[in-house]
């Protein structure tokens, strides 16, 4: 598993808790324009915390700026169905491809593919299963096809894929940054 040290462990999972508030769409806290990073949240947690507990925590986080948005804030409660549950496996997915890559990450360039394809994995399997079972269950939609689930995969996944790798592209140059000047500063140390 990823060597992350218990306090950078707090304060990766403080900004990402920040992350989610500042960008899960039409909150009180949102940034205009800017896409949703709970997906991206879900995975990068799976990478970096260790504690099981941070899963119910974020999906708990979640579910609250949601209730605060619609109850509050004026936001449309159209999502909130009894598939909305359908969220916590969606999230899983995110969280296990981030734990599964956790396990095998190596500071190396050639770890960044298996990371990559763990990203890719996890992004499909929670479109489909959030996605999927809001247009079948959710009865927001009359006699649902799978003709019709597949057009609107296929015009969702890309605004939902690019807004994953742009967090998750934006935490590998943080990761890659503070890498470089960690092993810097220990070789300065060294030298003296």
């Amino acid at each position: 598993m990823m060597n992350t040290p218990q306090r950078s462990q707090w304060m990766i999972g403080a900004f990402l808790i920040l992350l989610m508030a500042v960008t899960r769409g039409h909150h009180f806290a949102s940034i205009d324009h800017l896409p949703s990073a709970s997906w991206a949240v879900f995975f990068l947690a799976g990478i970096y915390l260790k504690p099981l507990w941070a899963f119910p925590l974020l999906i708990l986080e979640a579910f609250l700026l949601d209730f605060a948005a619609i109850t509050f804030g004026g936001v449309s409660s159209f999502c909130v169905t009894p598939t909305y549950i359908m969220l916590v496996p969606a999230y899983a997915s995110m969280w296990w491809a981030g734990r599964w890559y956790s396990k095998r990450h190596q500071e190396q360039w050639h770890s960044l593919r298996m990371m990559f394809s763990s990203l890719i994995l996890g992004t499909a399997v929670c479109q489909i299963i959030s996605s999927g079972s809001f247009y079948f269950y959710s009865g927001r939609f009359t006699d649902p096809t799978m003709v019709e689930m597949i057009n609107r995969l296929i015009k969702y996944s890309p605004s939902q894929f690019a807004a994953v790798f742009f967090y998750v592209g934006f935490a590998i140059a943080i990761h890659l940054f503070l890498s470089w000047f960690n092993r810097t500063r220990h070789a300065g140390a060294k030298n003296l």
